[in-house]
């Protein structure tokens, strides 16, 4: 008999935004030799294809025709980056069409051997409810209003602080108020408080925490 493929390690990294769950997401990918996927890009992408077209990102029925055209092409558009599409894609993650159209997308990514680790807002409990490590990241919205106002002047967009931290909370109540796959922590999710540890910090405790799963398997 043909040995069983092994199952396809997948890693679940939740949060609301500049939480630090991309970083972690990334970093656990190429230490556990997984592949990544930020899910918040096929977000980003679908109201990127929106804007470009000339529509409203509230308009359900136009946001979910553009998430089933979603090709890995569009992940590597630099234009995901900008605010106002970052802003667009908070929107049309609420409408349940959506999220239906890119389901398949995430979940077939994480099928794949070896594996991978996806960061979002919904990875533990709608994407992957399965995966055998589920993390949910969380920080004060001043601390994480602060990260983004760095990450942002760091690309060369000029901002402030109170109008990064008031965008923060609407994203947070938007996604946590929404009726499809609403942000919050799995049940069996490890939760990681990052307001006071540095991305190394973090790193370190959260690989703790996988080896130890995969130990007890």
């Amino acid at each position: 008999m043909t040995p069983a493929e092994p199952t396809p390690l997948v890693i679940a990294v939740d949060g609301p935004a500049a939480v630090g769950k991309g970083t972690l997401a990334r970093r656990l990918a190429g230490h556990y030799g997984l592949r990544h996927l930020d899910t918040g890009s096929l977000y980003r992408a679908t109201a990127l294809r929106v804007l470009r077209s000339g529509g409203d990102p509230a308009g359900e029925a136009e946001a979910a025709a553009a998430a089933k055209g979603i090709t890995d092409d569009d992940l590597g558009d630099p234009a995901l980056r900008d605010e106002d599409v970052g802003q667009a894609a908070s929107v049309v993650a609420t409408h349940g069409a959506v999220r239906r159209a890119l389901l398949g997308y995430q979940r077939g990514f994480a099928a794949r051997p070896p594996g991978a680790v996806l960061d979002g807002r919904d990875i533990g409990t709608v994407v992957c409810p399965d995966a055998q490590v589920k993390f949910y990241l969380e920080a004060t919205a001043e601390v994480r209003a602060r990260r983004r106002l760095c990450e942002l002047r760091s690309r060369g967009v000029e901002s402030i602080e109170s109008r990064v931290l008031d965008e923060i909370i609407a994203r947070d109540a938007r996604d946590r108020r929404r009726s499809a796959a609403p942000m919050k922590p799995a049940t069996d999710a490890c939760r990681i408080d990052t307001s006071a540890l540095g991305p190394d910090e973090v790193f370190v405790h959260a690989v703790a925490i996988v080896d130890a799963r995969l130990s007890s398997t």
